[in-house]
C-alpha cells in the first residue's frame, strides 16, 4: 500500500513538472489579447493549487501510513511547497492588478510569468533531484 501511495506522490510530482513547463507557455499564448492574462492566470494558479496541494497530501498519506520521521527531506518538501504557493500568489496577484492595456506593463508581467515559471521548475527540480540521490544511497537526509 504504501508503495501506491509513493508512487502516486511521484506520478502527481512528475505531472506539476509538465504543467509548469505548460504554463511557461501562458504569456505567449496571450500575447493577441493581453486582458486574457488575467483569465489565464487565475486559471492556472487554481490548477496550480489543486496539483501541489495533491501532492502534499500524497506525502502527509504516506508518511503517515509508512510511519516516516520527520526528516531533513520532509521538513525540506514542506517548505519547498510553502514558497511555491506564497510565490504562485504573489505573481497572481500582481497580474490581477496590473493595467495589461499598457504594453510595457505587460512585457513586464509576461517577463515575471515566465521567470517564476523557471524559477518553480527549479524548486521542483532541485527536490526531485535530491530525493533520487537519496533513494540510490548518495546522500542522507
Amino acid at each position: 500500500m504504501i508503495e501506491t501511495i509513493l508512487m502516486t506522490h511521484s506520478l502527481l510530482t512528475k505531472l506539476f513538472l509538465g504543467f509548469l513547463v505548460g504554463g511557461l507557455f501562458m504569456p505567449m499564448m496571450t500575447a493577441k489579447n493581453p486582458q486574457s492574462l488575467k483569465k489565464v492566470s487565475l486559471i492556472y494558479t487554481a490548477i496550480f493549487q489543486g496539483i501541489i496541494t495533491m501532492i502534499a497530501f500524497a506525502g502527509l498519506v504516506a508518511m503517515v501510513v509508512g510511519e516516516y520521521p520527520m526528516s531533513l527531506a520532509i521538513i525540506l518538501m514542506i517548505v519547498i511547497w510553502a514558497v511555491m504557493m506564497y510565490i504562485e500568489i504573489r505573481k497572481h496577484k500582481l497580474v490581477k492588478i496590473a493595467n495589461l492595456e499598457n504594453p510595457v506593463t505587460y512585457k513586464l508581467i509576461r517577463g515575471v510569468f515566465v521567470k517564476v515559471g523557471i524559477v518553480q521548475i527549479l524548486l521542483v527540480a532541485a527536490m526531485v533531484v535530491l530525493m533520487v540521490l537519496r533513494a540510490k544511497g548518495v546522500i542522507s537526509l
